[in-house]
């Protein structure tokens, strides 16, 4: 098995105390590339579309933080349903750990929305107005011309609208597409909040993507450092086969010391978005975007030497252990759970009561004695429609022992609404056997039982 040696040398980027170092990236080319442009190009056109899409009448995916309402696949659910989304929680990271354990930091250079945003958006507004890396550092570093001033207000000035847009979805995400139109076309003080809201989210994404841009792959993220805890020697990881490329150097006819197959021809730190070298080893600041893959595999085609000196490689490999074997039992094992977690979230959205409720005694009360004698008990219940249409409903006892008087009459539930309703419980003091007595309260819907809600019946046993 070939070994890929890890280097000793540190990072390139500049240590603490010192300037910022600012990073210009080269535009990059290749067939990996090519395939991040496909990935990351097809997740922006859900991103933009999916709040518009519409299910039964509801949004695609909306996450209503403010009214405690989220739709998911057109399905609307509340806070009852906080279970589900703690699977559903539980199953992204799980599947994050297990992407990370088996291709390392892939999520990062490849879906995660910093680097699809700054990479194919940003970065190539600056490229289209500014040029490439050497263009745009001659433009910053040389004289202040009034080309230098156009070029920067425009490239600001859509820094600005692109950050408008993107605040603009990142809003219809939270309080609806509805609701956002109403922001944008009614007069500004009927929707202070909303509009207050946007001008905040325009701000913060227009200073991540023009100032803070890498930083927050190398300092702010918090997922970069939790990597190391998830990688292992079995790990696939961009990496710089030292065994094959050292010693580098410029090919030379007159000398005679053996090179490797690196020329040092810089290309693989120049593509480098967060201006690391990759042949310094392993680096924190790595997010397997593959861009030195493509700069170093054309190289390598002008040179007819084999492609891959910088490729994916396990940290077995990187590390140079002996005797270094693949073994899949972590991912196994995390498949597992992954799947297990998987059949439990499908299960709960597919057994979910198209009504569900909320069962509580009024708040106070205990027992009343009615004028025949018999006990009664008096609950509130907020019921909720689930099932994405207008249906009637009512409500019955489980127990045939007990009879159940609505105090306030309501049949039907709109699509999406909820209604709290009261009602006695009443039965026969010969039916009281314990103070606490379980019994339940069944919602029929179109002739149908579609919920149940269990509770307690409080009397003491002959009560007068």
């Amino acid at each position: 098995m070939e070994t890929v040696v890890q280097n000793s040398e540190g990072p390139v980027l500049p240590s603490k105390g010192k300037k910022r170092k600012w990073i210009y990236a080269k535009k990059p080319s290749g067939t990996l590339y090519n395939y991040r442009q496909i990935v990351g190009y097809g997740l922006l056109l859900f991103l933009f579309l999916a709040p518009f899409i519409k299910v039964n009448g509801n949004p695609f995916l909306m996450f209503n933080i403010v009214e405690r309402k989220f739709s998911i696949f057109g399905n609307m659910f509340f806070p009852q349903d906080l279970y589900i989304f703690v699977f559903g929680t539980l199953i992204i990271l799980v599947s994050i750990v297990l992407f990370t354990a088996v291709f390392g930091r892939v999520w990062c250079g490849w879906t995660c929305p910093q680097t699809i945003f700054m990479e194919l958006i940003f970065r190539r507004i600056e490229y289209l107005i500014e040029g490439d890396w050497t263009q745009q550092k001659k433009l910053n570093e040389g004289p202040n011309t009034d080309a230098r001033a156009w070029k920067k207000l425009l490239k600001h000035a859509l820094f600005l609208l692109v950050s408008c847009f993107i605040s603009n979805i990142f809003l219809a995400y939270i309080i609806g597409v509805d609701e956002l139109i109403k922001i944008i076309t009614e007069p500004i003080e009927q929707h202070l909040g909303g509009f207050i809201a946007i001008v905040i989210f325009t701000l913060v994404f227009y200073s991540v993507f023009a100032f803070v841009r890498e930083i927050v792959c190398t300092t702010i993220c918090p997922y970069g450092r939790f990597q190391g805890v998830l990688l292992d020697d079995q790990s696939m990881c961009v990496a710089y086969n030292a065994q094959r490329g050292e010693p580098r150097g410029k090919r030379s006819k007159k000398s005679t010391e053996p090179k490797g197959d690196c020329v040092d021809c810089g290309l693989c730190v120049h593509v480098c978005p967060t201006g690391i070298d990759i042949r310094n080893g392993i680096q924190l600041e790595c997010v397997n975007c593959t861009a030195c893959i493509d700069a170093c595999d054309a190289v390598m085609d002008k040179l007819g030497k084999p492609k891959r000196l910088i490729g994916f490689y396990s940290l077995g490999q990187v590390e140079g252990k002996k005797d270094f074997k693949k073994n899949y039992t972590r991912q196994n094992i995390y498949v597992a759970v992954l799947l297990v977690l998987c059949s439990a979230f499908l299960y709960f959205i597919f057994s979910r009561a198209p009504i569900d409720g909320s069962l509580l005694r009024a708040a106070g009360s205990t027992y009343q004695s009615q004028p025949d004698g018999r006990i009664s008990n008096l609950y509130t219940i907020e019921v909720i429609n689930k099932s994405g249409k207008a249906v009637p409903f009512e409500l019955k006892s489980a127990d045939k022992n007990f009879e159940l008087k609505l105090v306030n009459k309501i049949d039907s539930l709109p699509k999406d609404g909820a209604a709290k309703l009261s009602f006695f419980l009443i039965t026969d003091k010969k039916n009281i056997k314990t103070y606490k007595s379980k019994t339940a309260v069944q919602i029929w819907s179109q002739g149908e039982e579609v919920n149940t809600l269990k509770t307690t019946f409080i009397c003491p046993p002959g009560a007068q």
